[in-house]
């Protein structure tokens, strides 16, 4: 009895997850990876004692595999096996501590690829309690990337008044950090939700990573002086990359 019971904790039900059964195997091995199961240039599992421990077809451990070698996470020598990579970058070195300037410094400190956007683009999100909508935004795409690598996906909307005030800046930096350092520009409330989810196809283009991968998603309120909703952002993360940073005192 007891025995069932340890193999039913050791197997778990992927049916449970939308997520297809090749990527929460690859989550599972990229994690030990992280962790150090398996270090620099270590040979990891094989296919067959993967398949058993999974208790999941050959073909979808070597999906799982794939994904990890596309990543550049893993090298597959022909008859040799699977190894980790020789050097593991440190994934999750995005943290966010949550306050208004480092967060807009964090962000603001990779150049964004502006994206093409539709000419009838979405209203912003807007509640009753985040303030008074202002007349017209001014709406963005982008994609941000550190060393070549995609790691976040913005759509955003602000005060189109701001935008006459640094056109220049607007055009080339993410917005946020623009709206941070405005001169003159007072923010009286900044905040800041986060969702769990998975990514759909386009976005998963754009991250460069496969359907269903794992994402935090942030939707960003900002006010000023008058009470009027001037920046208001959903951002979309890498899951494998994000750490959130809370000062439980601060």
């Amino acid at each position: 009895m007891l025995k069932d019971h340890a193999a039913a904790l050791a197997s778990p039900d992927y049916r449970r997850s939308p997520v297809p059964r090749y990527l929460q195997i690859a989550g599972v091995i990229r994690r030990r990876i992280e962790d150090g199961v398996w270090g620099p240039n270590e040979k990891i599992s094989t296919l067959q004692e993967l398949e058993a421990e999974f208790r999941v077809a050959r073909v979808t451990v070597r999906q799982a595999v794939e994904v990890l070698q596309s990543e550049g996470l893993v090298r597959r020598i022909q008859g040799k096996g699977t190894f980790v990579s020789g050097s593991v970058e440190e994934k999750r070195w995005l943290k966010l501590d949550l306050k208004w300037h480092s967060l807009a410094g964090t962000i603001g400190a990779n150049v964004p690829r502006f994206l093409p956007v539709s000419a009838n683009p979405p209203a912003p999100a807007i509640r009753p309690e985040d303030g008074e909508t202002a007349s017209s935004y001014r709406y963005l795409e982008s994609v941000q990337s550190r060393r070549g690598q995609p790691y976040s996906y913005a759509r955003v909307h602000f005060d189109e008044r701001l935008y006459a005030l640094a056109p220049e800046r607007f055009d080339r930096e993410p917005t946020i950090s623009v709206v941070a350092t405005l001169e003159g520009l007072t923010v009286t409330k900044a905040r800041q939700s986060f969702i769990v989810g998975t990514v759909e196809p386009r976005v998963a283009n754009l991250l460069a990573t496969g359907i269903g991968f794992p994402t935090v998603e942030a939707h960003l309120v900002i006010t000023d002086a008058t009470g009027v909703v001037i920046y208001v952002a959903d951002i979309i993360y890498r899951g494998d990359c994000v750490q959130l940073d809370v000062d439980l005192l601060g």
